[in-house]
C-alpha cells in the first residue's frame, strides 16, 4: 500500500504542474472578446490603411507596386487635386461641411426638444407617436429619397442647398435616442422641483434638463454629422449643379470620369483620404463630452 501511494504522488504533482503551466480556463475564455474586437478593428481599419497608402502613389505606382507599399506622389496628387477645375474639390468639401454641420445641429436641436417632450410630458397619443418614430428608425433612408424628391420638386426647391438640408433635420433615430436618454438622465423629481419653485417649462428645459442631456446630444450630433457627411443618394437625386455637390457625389463624378481618364483615380483616392480627416478631427474634439457627469451641468447652473 505504501509503495502504491509513493507511485501515485509524482503523477499528481505532474498534473498540478501541467495545470500551472497553462492559463486558467476563465482567463482563456476572457481572451475571446479581445481577439474578436481586434479582428473587427483590423477589418474596419484595413480599407482606411489602403486609402492612406494609395494616396501617396502616383498613377504609375498605383497599378504597378505592392498594395501596402507607400509611394512618392502624395504632394503631386495634392497639387493636381487642388488644380482640378480651379479647386472645385474644396467647394465640395465646404458643401459637405455646410450640409453636415448645419443639418446635424438642427437635427440635434429638434431631437432634444422632441425627446424631452416624449420622456417628460404625459399626453394623449404619446405612445403612438413614439411607435411611429420607431417605425421610421426601421425604415431605410433609400425608400424615402424618391418621395422627398417629389415633394420638394412640387415646392420648386430641388437643386438647392435647402433640398439637402430639410430632409435631414428630422431624424427618427435621433429623437429615439434623445427620448431614451432624457428618460434616464433627467429625474422627474428635479423637474417637479423646478415647477414648484415657479420656473417656466422653457427655463426648466434650458437650465436643468438640457445640461443633463448634453452627453447624449453630443452622441446624436456625431451620428447625424457622420450620416449626412457620408450621405450619397439624397444629394445625388436632389442636385444637378456640380458646384453644390457634397464630397460624396463629387468624388463619384470623378470616379466616373476616371473610367476614361485613369489618371483621375489618384485624385479620387487622395480626395477620399482627405474627406476622412474631418470626421477623425470631429471625433477627437467632441469625445471629451462623453466623460461628463450627467448631473454636473445642472449642479453648475
Amino acid at each position: 500500500m505504501s509503495s502504491l501511494a509513493v507511485q501515485k504522488a509524482p503523477s499528481a504533482a505532474g498534473a498540478t504542474g501541467a495545470a500551472q503551466g497553462r492559463p486558467p480556463l476563465r482567463r482563456r475564455i476572457a481572451l475571446v472578446p479581445t481577439v474578436t474586437l481586434l479582428i473587427g478593428a483590423m477589418y474596419c481599419l484595413l480599407p482606411v490603411a489602403w486609402v492612406v497608402i494609395a494616396s501617396t502613389k502616383s498613377g504609375r505606382e498605383l497599378f504597378s507596386t505592392f498594395t501596402f507599399l507607400p509611394g512618392t506622389g502624395f504632394t503631386d496628387n495634392l497639387s493636381d487635386l487642388n488644380a482640378y477645375r480651379d479647386g472645385v474639390y474644396w467647394q465640395w468639401m465646404g458643401n459637405s461641411a455646410l450640409y453636415a454641420g448645419v443639418g446635424a445641429l438642427l437635427s440635434t436641436v429638434v431631437s432634444a426638444f422632441s425627446g424631452y417632450a416624449l420622456a417628460t410630458y404625459r399626453f394623449r397619443g404619446r405612445e403612438s407617436i413614439f411607435n411611429i418614430l420607431l417605425a421610421g428608425v426601421l425604415m431605410p433612408p433609400v425608400i424615402l429619397a424618391i418621395p422627398q424628391y417629389l415633394l420638394l420638386a412640387k415646392a420648386d426647391m430641388t437643386d438647392s442647398y435647402l433640398s439637402v438640408l430639410l430632409p435631414q433635420i428630422l431624424s427618427p433615430y435621433g429623437v429615439y435616442l434623445a427620448r431614451i436618454y432624457a428618460a434616464a438622465a433627467v429625474p422627474g423629481d428635479v423637474v417637479e422641483a423646478g415647477r414648484m419653485d415657479g420656473a417656466s417649462e422653457w427655463r426648466i428645459f434650458t437650465r436643468i434638463a438640457l445640461p443633463m442631456m448634453i452627453p447624449g446630444m453630443v452622441t446624436v450630433f456625431l451620428f447625424q454629422f457622420v450620416a449626412i457627411w457620408n450621405n450619397f443618394l439624397l444629394p445625388y437625386i436632389m442636385l444637378s449643379d456640380d458646384e453644390k455637390f457634397p464630397i460624396t457625389v463629387g468624388l463619384q463624378t470623378l470616379l466616373e470620369q476616371g473610367a476614361n481618364t485613369p489618371a483621375l483615380y489618384t485624385l479620387v483616392i487622395t480626395g477620399a483620404f482627405l474627406a476622412v480627416l474631418p470626421l477623425i478631427a470631429l471625433f477627437l474634439v467632441i469625445q471629451r463630452f462623453w466623460s461628463l457627469d450627467l448631473l454636473s451641468g445642472a449642479v453648475k447652473s
